[in-house]
């Protein structure tokens, strides 16, 4: 630990490096001449130089000697407010101390005797105590409190003695982790050891120091005055805090609010302990009252403001609040442009919402400013992967790890990174280095049976497989186990790879057919199945399109007026992410995260396509609506009703054509890949002035080839993207089939949803054209194949339907099904024409329960379809709907 004298000496020697005239003081050009020197990578402009030199100066006004300049004591004082690092400082000006000045802490050991008897000296006392407590501006006023923070260092001893002795202190080396993207720093990097420390709260020695911990607590109560219990509940707070007692320090913190509430820093300082126990609500309230005390008290807590707004941002984030706290970051880097940290905060941030580009440029001005920052260089090369330039961003995440090799999101964005170049080999070397350093990692353990799976090693794949498993027992990994089983079943071999994937031929649209009306369009397939995608990820899907008319109703928005004079209910990003947050509160801060970011790519970006930062919040709440929940005629009701509560709708009944035009285009620009924001330069109608009613802007709605007549697919895979089919695997991919089923009816292969919008089938059923049939789930199939039976006399319907499936021979369901509803139902009559029809429909109850149990034990015995068969279990049975009729009669179930 450096002690007070060796920092005042490395001080000491700074000044006195740049007092050039020896008068005493450092004036204004010495003053920049010190800025520049400890900055040797920032290029300051005259005007930050001038601005950095004007907030000095007036802000440490009472340390400025006349025309001579900030006095010695004015610079230390600017050290021990944070202003600058004097060891970093002092290294970069490669200065040295003198031999004698170099000290080193004093540790004294405490006795086992009373707390009074075990004191040391008072100038050991404060050579051992951190820099904190010295500091003019931070540090212990009261020469009773140095007692009390005496009492406290052996209590928290002795509490650390007890619990390491029976094995309940732990402290584990946190370095190698973060949060993905994001700092876990909340002000000095040195505030928050690299050891998290985890205390056991349940034992009687930590309830023995809770109950010592409260003597000393009344002792600062019981002082002389306001000021020094003040000051002896913070040295409290602060010596917990050190010792990451959080819960206790915030005890301290909270009475120390209470003393002196319009003081910052007691406000600072809980709003931190409450971010560290990931209270991060509470955190920011703590934060904004330490924020507004420091803007009323003027100049006096300026210096704190840099550091507010950084931990308010962090804290914001902490609630999911990405926008929000870009705003904060923002105004730290402007009132400190040497706050390395809050750029590389920013950068972060940027790159969580997707602005690459500006993300790019803040953490490159953070990495300037301190080159051995290894977070900042992980940020930076997933901002440069995100943009696509994968062979640098190779290069800056091989730097983070060279700096902390035990980086854990370094290690797995690069395996990420070398994944999608197909590099799986080197991407399954990152995924095992970060299962070294995390084993329950159970992403990266997946992620390794993957790109082991890509590299050829099934085996090894599937043993990766199981272990993610035992961690978590999410339904996609069965999926991917099903899915290898099938490629060691069928052997398929990979399209140029030995990754499993089936060969497939991507045919042209034209030759993708539609038995009816029925089957989904490829291309609105494709497009519906991106729009469904876009709502998992913002979890659109779960919030109630009424949620968005209780906004409107609840929550008016002033008018503004845009560039061109047009009045409109505009709000900023940062605004429009708290009305997200209450239309999206089920979800998790990091779920929220991700849905602004998809938002904020998706939609933000193509409303406020000129930059200014604002969005028209009417077009916004109907932008949304089509996708939220509800049924549709609600969620167009409520679209047409955004647009009427913009301030551009004079009629309260009806808007302007014009920008219902507009309102389809941009629905058309974001959702609809196929059409470009440049369409929006293409308004059709836009000229025109007239007014629309409800009726009428249904009709522009659900035009298919103007509107937004996808909606209707949307729906479909609203209702059925969930559905199974058996054991039905997709012809191509081999996965099972979730969702509608394709089945080609001339060559009776399956296909999926993604592979039919993306127009693969099987190399072995090369044909001049391909015509599909949707099943959205097996009833319809099954109904199907019912109603497409071949006629049958009177006589021979008991006759079976057999049909052989590799060597053994299968009786069909729905054959078995009809023979025995034919059976068990004397009321069906035959006509002569060839068509039989039931006269009489009876429902499942009207058969007995022997018939049940013959008609169970049948199926059971006749069904044993191996679900590797299942392909081309029915490929001789599938005739062409014929005229003349069908069985109609409903299948028990």
């Amino acid at each position: 630990m450096t002690t007070r004298g060796t920092r005042s000496e490395k001080v000491k020697r700074i000044f006195q490096q740049f007092d050039g005239n020896r008068d005493g003081g450092l004036n204004r050009d010495e003053m920049a001449a010190l800025v520049v020197a400890v900055n040797p990578r920032v290029k300051f402009s005259e005007e930050q130089i001038n601005a950095i030199l004007d907030e000095v100066f007036r802000t440490y006004g009472e340390f400025i000697d006349g025309e001579k300049g900030l006095t010695y004591d004015g610079l230390l004082r600017t050290y021990d407010d944070g202003a600058g690092d004097v060891d970093r400082d002092f290294d970069a000006l490669e200065l040295e101390l003198n031999g004698e000045n170099k000290g080193s802490s004093i540790e004294v050991e405490a006795s086992s005797s009373s707390i009074v008897d075990e004191r040391v000296i008072e100038s050991q006392k404060k050579q051992r105590t951190a820099d904190w407590a010295v500091s003019p501006n931070h540090g212990i006023v009261f020469d009773d409190t140095w007692k009390i923070v005496d009492d406290l260092e052996i209590l928290i001893k002795r509490l650390k003695a007890k619990q390491a002795k029976d094995g309940k202190y732990k402290a584990d080396n946190f370095d190698a982790f973060s949060d993905a993207g994001w700092s876990r720093e909340l002000g000095p990097s040195s505030e928050i050891s690299d050891k998290r420390v985890f205390w056991e709260e349940s034992g009687n020695d930590y309830a023995l120091f809770v109950k010592e911990l409260g003597v000393l607590r009344s002792r600062a109560d019981g002082a002389r005055s306001r000021e020094e219990a003040f000051d002896g509940h913070m040295a409290i707070g602060r010596v917990l805090y050190d010792h990451q007692l959080f819960k206790e320090a915030l005890v301290s913190f909270k009475r120390a609010c209470e003393l002196q509430p319009v003081d910052v820093r007691p406000h600072f300082r809980a709003g931190n302990c409450l971010y560290v126990l990931g209270k991060y609500k509470e955190a920011k309230e703590e934060f904004l009252l330490a924020l507004e005390a420091a803007e009323a008290g003027g100049n006096q807590w300026g210096y704190l403001l840099p550091q507010i707004y950084v931990n308010l941002g962090i804290a914001l984030e902490g609630e999911g609040m990405v926008l929000s706290a870009c705003e904060y970051y923002r105004e730290a880097a402007i009132l400190c442009p040497t706050h390395f940290r809050a750029l590389k905060l920013l950068g972060s941030a940027l790159f969580g919402v997707g602005e690459y580009k500006a993300a790019v440029k803040a953490l490159e001005e953070a990495i300037f400013m301190k080159p051995d920052f290894a977070d900042a260089h992980c940020d930076l090369a997933s901002a440069l992967h995100a943009m696509g330039d994968d062979e640098k961003a190779i290069e800056v995440f091989q730097k983070a790890i060279d700096l902390k090799p035990g980086h854990v999101d370094a290690l797995y964005n690069l395996g990420g990174l070398y994944m999608d170049l197909g590099r799986f080999q080197r991407a399954s070397e990152m995924y095992t280095r970060v299962l070294a350093v995390w084993p329950n990692h159970w992403r990266a353990q997946l992620n390794r049976a993957v790109s082991l799976l890509g590299a050829g090693e099934t085996e090894e794949a599937k043993k990766a497989l199981k272990e993610a498993l035992k961690l978590t027992n999410r339904v996609e990994l069965h999926d991917a186990i099903s899915h290898l089983k099938q490629i060691q079943k069928k052997k398929v071999k990979g399209n140029g790879g030995a990754n499993g994937e089936g060969v497939f031929v991507i045919v042209e649209p034209s030759k993708f057919k539609r038995l009816n009306d029925k089957t989904t369009l490829r291309q609105d397939l494709a497009n519906a199945l991106q729009i469904r995608a876009f709502q998992r990820i913002t979890r659109l899907s779960r919030c109630d399109v009424e949620l968005l008319k209780k906004e409107m109703s609840e929550n008016d928005v002033p008018v503004s007026y845009s560039g061109g004079g047009v009045p409109e209910k505009s709000i900023r990003k940062p605004n429009l992410e708290e009305v997200l947050r209450r239309l999206l509160n089920f979800l998790k801060p990091e779920t929220f995260q991700g849905a602004v970011k998809a938002i904020n790519e998706r939609i933000l970006s193509v409303l406020d396509e000129t930059g200014p930062g604002r969005v028209d919040l009417g077009m916004f709440y109907a932008i949304l609506a089509p996708i939220c929940s509800g049924n549709p005629e609600k969620r167009k009701r409520v679209a047409f009703d955004a647009l009427l509560w913009r301030p551009v709708s004079e009629s309260g009944s009806q808007i302007k054509k014009a920008d219902a035009v507009t309102y389809i285009n941009f629905l058309r620009a974001i959702y609809v890949p196929s059409h470009g924001v440049s369409e929006m330069l293409e308004l059709h109608g836009e000229a025109d002035s007239s007014m629309v009613s409800f009726k009428e802007f249904l009709v522009m709605f659900d035009d298919p080839d103007w509107g937004f007549g996808i909606m209707s697919t949307l729906m479909k895979l609203e209702s059925g993207d969930r559905n199974r089919h058996g054991h039905y695997v997709c012809s191509v991919c081999r996965y099972p089939i979730i969702g509608s089923r394709f089945k080609e009816i001339k060559s009776h292969f399956s296909l999926c949803n993604q592979c039919y919008s993306e127009g693969k089938v099987p190399p072995a059923f090369k044909q001049d054209e391909y015509i599909f049939k949707e099943y959205g789930s097996e009833a319809e199939a099954m109904k199907d194949k019912c109603t497409c039976l071949p006629l049958q006399s009177h006589n021979d319907r008991h006759k079976r339907y057999m049909t052989t499936l590799n060597g053994r021979s299968v009786v069909h369901i729905s054959c078995m099904i009809v023979m025995v509803l034919m059976t068990l139902m004397p009321e069906i009559t035959t006509e002569s024409s060839s068509a039989w029809r039931p006269a009489h429909i009876s429902s499942p109850a009207s058969l007995s329960s022997r018939q049940f149990k013959e008609l169970k034990e049948g199926l059971e015995q006749h069904t044993e379809i191996h679900p590797a068969d299942m392909v081309e279990d029915y490929s001789d049975w599938d005739p062409v709907p014929r005229s003349g009729g069908g069985c109609n009669a409903p299948i028990p179930h």
